[in-house]
């Protein structure tokens, strides 16, 4: 019998120096938004359920804007539609950057990930479906528990103080980024009615327009934001939710650098972009989305009704089934080996952090159930009660695992030699090991040194009695 034949390919391996830096500045950014995300959340149930409630409706129905050109809109419709457009922006800037630059770029490395976000979508589609057919409720929600909120997530390992490898934060984001990839298609595909082919027309032509400035090397923001606002206009009236239109001028950037760049132009506005939708957009967008009615009955309402138990059980068990499940046949099939380092309760973890659903969940559920309100809140708060969940069994089983995740991370992060390169990533250059043999002598001459020293003190301190 021939020996099995050894492979070399990793999951979960360690990252190149540059994917690391850019994941860790991207994630840092994203915390900051899901605390800022997790505060909103908390004030829209706090002011929703106060006497104050009143306001609350009244603020979140307010209309304000040009009726003339169709955009006489609620605040709750503005945040929505207009602000999601700035997060969707900024979501197709990641996805255009995966695409060329980062895990998504070589078809082998991004299989697994990949296959993970699919099967994390297809599997709580279908407890919802199965659910839903079984009580006899409505499939329209279908989509409502298929999508991962990164922010949220993250905000989950801020509170409860753990941290992950850098590889298994790659993961998580690569899971987010084709998550929000499949939640925009299922958008555009899904929630278009009735086409208004001129107002269509237009924000194609205007989108050529916005590719062909950038061609051209044409610089400055008040080209390109009065333009990005007409897009949107036209996009919004055309039928197409109007979120597409971020996306599509996202995935517009150059994404890659030229000689003489430090950063992209897509990574240079996508850093100027990210605090303003991760510390404004979603935050404003939690605040008018997520205050439902909490009580009593509607709590129980959560567990016996079909939609609301659907979207619930696809979140805590169709995420954990689909990502896990999806993830262990990939790499069963492509002999992809485990990194030594991890383990599969490591992914199983991650794959509960994904069932955190809630910007795009809240978004699909208002698109999906528009006609009845009452319905909408009580799947808003399965999503609120689904994803919060989600965040205690992931918190509890990452918490399981914090002390291994704190030794990786401090083996990633340690910089003896300070020159501001992790001493994980010099193995392999003299020129480290030089300077940390240079260090070490110096350390030991110290210590001869003090010993020296402290011989001849105890000499000359005679001995104890």
């Amino acid at each position: 019998m021939a020996a099995p034949t050894p492979t070399d390919r990793k999951f979960l391996g360690r990252l190149s120096l540059p994917e690391r830096t850019f994941v860790a500045d991207a994630l840092r950014a994203e915390t900051v938004g899901g605390v800022l995300l997790l505060v909103a959340a908390i004030a829209a149930l706090i002011w929703a359920n106060t006497p104050l409630g009143d306001s609350y409706e009244s603020v979140r129905d307010f209309h304000i804007g040009p009726a003339d050109l169709g955009l006489d809109l609620s605040i709750q419709h503005w945040a929505a539609d207009g602000l999601l457009a700035v997060f969707f922006f900024v979501a197709g800037i990641e996805l255009k950057r995966e695409l060329v630059a980062g895990e998504l770029r070589d078809p082998k490395a991004a299989a697994l990930p990949v296959i993970a976000a699919v099967c994390g979508m297809v599997m709580p589609a279908l407890v919802y479906v199965l659910v839903t057919a079984t009580g006899g409720g409505s499939f329209d929600g279908w989509a409502v528990p298929t999508a991962t909120d990164i922010a949220f997530a993250l905000a989950v390992l801020a509170v409860i103080g753990t941290s992950l490898p850098s590889a298994l934060r790659a993961f998580l984001l690569t899971l987010a980024v084709v998550d929000d990839l499949f939640a925009i298609l299922i958008i555009a595909v899904f929630f278009t009615d009735h086409l208004n082919f001129a107002a269509l027309g237009g924000a194609v032509i205007g989108l050529g327009v916005f590719w062909l400035l950038l061609r051209k090397g044409v610089h400055g923001w008040y080209v390109y934001v009065p333009l990005a606002l007409v897009i949107w206009g036209l996009m919004y009236n055309s039928g197409v939710h109007a979120t597409i239109a971020g996306v599509a001028m996202g995935l517009m950037l150059r994404c890659t650098t030229r000689k003489g760049e430090e950063h992209s132009p897509g990574e240079h506005i996508e850093h100027l972009v990210r605090p303003l939708s991760a510390g404004l957009a979603v935050p404003l967008f939690a605040l008018f989305s997520a205050g439902v009615s909490v009580s009593g009955n509607s709590l129980t309402d959560v567990f016996t009704k079909p939609e609301t138990l659907g979207v619930v059980l696809g979140l805590v068990v169709g995420k954990v089934v689909g990502v896990f499940g999806g993830t262990w046949l990939a790499a069963r099939f492509t002999r992809a080996e485990l990194n030594d380092d991890l383990a599969w309760p490591d992914v199983f973890a991650v794959a509960s952090l994904a069932g955190i659903g809630f910007t795009v969940s809240l978004l699909i559920a208002e698109l999906a159930f528009s006609g009845d309100a009452v319905l909408t809140d009580e799947v808003k708060a399965a999503v609120l009660m689904g994803s919060l969940i989600a965040a205690v069994l992931a918190g509890i089983l990452l918490k399981l695992r914090d002390r291994k995740y704190r030794a990786l991370t401090e083996e990633e992060e340690r910089d003896e030699d300070q020159d501001g390169i992790p001493d994980i990533y010099e193995q392999d250059n003299p020129e480290y090991h030089l300077r940390m043999a240079a260090i070490y002598e110096e350390k030991a001459a110290e210590h001869r040194r003090k010993a020296e020293v402290a011989g001849a003190s105890r000499k000359g301190g005679g001995s104890p009695a």
